[in-house]
């Protein structure tokens, strides 16, 4: 396993190639869209999972060669891998559920659902509460997120570049400062030869190859202690949204995919936990305001633009986007090219809709 490791890592570009080319052609695996043909998503979901695992094993690549060989002990390393992977498996699944068990396929797809949110919300806990990027499969690292403590170095503005192992400027500063002491040290006295020299070895070697401290998470009690109201709906906002697809199949198995009410569902635990999250500023005390870091903001957007697949979720796909889509195509037939090009992308919208795991948005 370490030598196909090291070669990924050698060859990254490569493989990061192969592995779009791959998963992009299995759109054109015949009856792409067929209930009865497990076959191609077969394909499709082990072409997947081969390429997660690459890019994990690329992401967590070594930094210096005496790394190589390592691994992290952070359980919560996992989880971004976990929800990929169950990503990949999860229309596969729908498929071959469909095919053998008919309508019970909504079991088996609340199954990898509650999957998924359980391991989101396992992943929310361990991360210090922070938002999760594109449903978990980015880790949030961010220092300037809102999860930050009171106490923590970054706060304080005098410290956020002195002496911190983590910084670049910080690293340099403290190593010219070692060398400085350790310089007057050797000048004062030769006695202290010795100790001097282990101090400077040991401190290069922390420059170089820093200690991974593990940084303190903050405990829900932290964050409602700190936060107080706008930690509690940020906690609330985040659930809504991590237990979304959820509720929403879980509602499809009790009233069918034709019915209105878990459309309507789905969408106001979308509004609510988004209204949430966008308007922290209005509730609560200004001094515990919650400040998003820029990829959290990005995330939230993205969000937002999920919010369009509701427009290929049933009934209003059946009733509304369908039709349009079918006097659209009709309307430039006529014109070479463009009348072809038009059917085709119909015809892709409209097998992909009748996939539950591709406009999930889960």
């Amino acid at each position: 396993m370490e030598a196909y490791k090291q070669w990924v890592w050698r060859n990254r570009e490569y493989v990061h190639s192969i592995g779009s080319l791959a998963n992009g052609l299995t759109w054109l695996l015949p009856e792409k869209f067929s209930a009865s043909e497990i076959g191609p998503e077969a394909v499709t979901a082990f072409l997947g999972i081969f390429t997660t695992i690459n890019e994990h094993i690329i992401e967590n690549a070594p930094t210096t060669p005496a790394h190589v060989g390592s691994s992290k002990t952070d359980p919560s390393l996992s989880y971004p891998l976990l929800i990929a992977i169950l990503k990949d498996l999860e229309t596969v699944v729908e498929v071959a559920a469909e095919h053998f068990y008919g309508e019970k396929k909504w079991n088996y797809i609340i199954g990898t659902e509650a999957m998924k949110a359980l391991i989101r919300l396992a992943l929310f806990r361990d991360s210090g509460y922070k938002m999760l990027l594109q449903g978990g499969e980015t880790p949030n690292d961010e220092k300037d997120s809102n999860q930050n403590r009171a106490g923590d170095a970054d706060r304080n503005p005098r410290n956020q570049d002195h002496h911190n192992p983590w910084n670049l400027e910080g690293r340099a500063m403290s190593a010219l400062n070692s060398f400085g002491q350790n310089a007057r040290t050797r000048t004062a006295t030769t006695t202290s030869y010795n100790s001097g020299w282990s101090r400077r070895i040991q401190h290069q070697q922390a420059v170089i190859e820093p200690a991974m401290v593990k940084e303190k998470r903050a405990t829900l009690s932290e964050l409602l202690s700190e936060k107080g109201v706008k930690g509690a709906l940020f906690v609330m906002g985040e659930v809504l949204i991590i237990t979304r697809p959820l509720i929403y199949v879980l509602f499809i198995r009790r009233y069918g995919i034709r019915s209105w009410i878990p459309w309507a569902i789905s969408l106001s635990v979308d509004t609510l936990g988004m209204g949430i999250l966008s308007n922290l500023k209005l509730w609560g005390e200004k001094s515990k305001q919650i400040h998003f870091s820029q990829p959290e903001k990005d995330e939230l957007r993205r969000r937002k633009l999920l919010w369009a697949l509701y427009l290929m979720r049933d009934p209003f796909f059946t009733k509304y986007t369908r039709q349009k889509l079918e006097r659209s195509q009709k309307t430039v037939e006529p014109v070479p090219l463009i009348g072809f090009l038009t059917e085709k992308i119909v015809e892709l919208l409209v097998g992909a809709q009748s996939r539950y795991t591709y406009i999930s948005g889960s």
